[in-house]
């Protein structure tokens, strides 16, 4: 299999921090969004960025911004939609998605991701950690997802699904659990973002 494309969704809404732009706050000296760059684009062979509005507030980056197709902000699967437009355009096989807000996550994601959808006509696989009361808690920001189940995506974005486990699992999609609970911590509010400060 090819190596993936990389996709940070960063299209959410950031209600629970005043609205803006989540990715772009500052976490010792660096942006969220820059973190997240340096962990995913070793990982990947191209890197994109899923957000809407003015794609000009990302110019610094340097990524293709890649708006959703998928009108009245439709959620991560959105997101992973458009991924899987871009990585189409490319000719690529499959994405691996990232949380913009997420600075921790494992430098092996992609490696484990890969490894876990071995045999899978369309690999399709989410991380996980494990979790006492369900025994694993999945993370659907973070996956890897096929290209030619673009079209199946669309139409049940258009019927209205917006869970995302509800879509992977009618395509039998399987966990890559990560051991380290704490890789997947995500700044959803301020006090989120002072404990990042704390866990650099």
């Amino acid at each position: 299999m090819k190596q993936p494309l990389g996709v940070i969704l960063a299209g959410g809404q950031a209600t629970r921090m005043g609205g803006g732009d989540k990715g772009l706050l500052r976490l010792g000296g660096q942006s969220l969004l820059d973190h997240v760059i340096n962990r995913l684009a070793p990982q990947v062979s191209e890197l994109a960025l899923n957000a809407n509005g003015d794609p000009a507030r990302f110019a610094t980056l340097g990524l293709p911004v890649l708006a959703d197709s998928v009108a009245g902000f439709a959620g991560p699967l959105a997101g992973v939609l458009a991924g899987l437009d871009w990585a189409a355009e490319q000719g690529a096989e499959s994405i691996v998605t990232a949380a913009a807000d997420t600075p921790f996550f494992p430098c092996d994601l992609v490696p484990q991701l890969l490894l876990r959808g071995e045999g899978m006509v369309h690999p399709l696989v989410l991380a996980a950690t494990p979790d006492e009361k369900r025994g694993t808690a999945r993370h659907p920001t973070f996956g890897l997802w096929p290209v030619a189940l673009r079209e199946d995506l669309r139409a049940a974005l258009n019927d209205g699904l917006r869970k995302v486990v509800l879509w992977t699992e009618k395509h039998e999609g399987r966990e890559a659990v990560f051991p380290q609970e704490q890789a997947f911590f995500n700044v959803n509010t301020p006090d989120d973002l002072a404990q990042a400060e704390e866990m650099l």
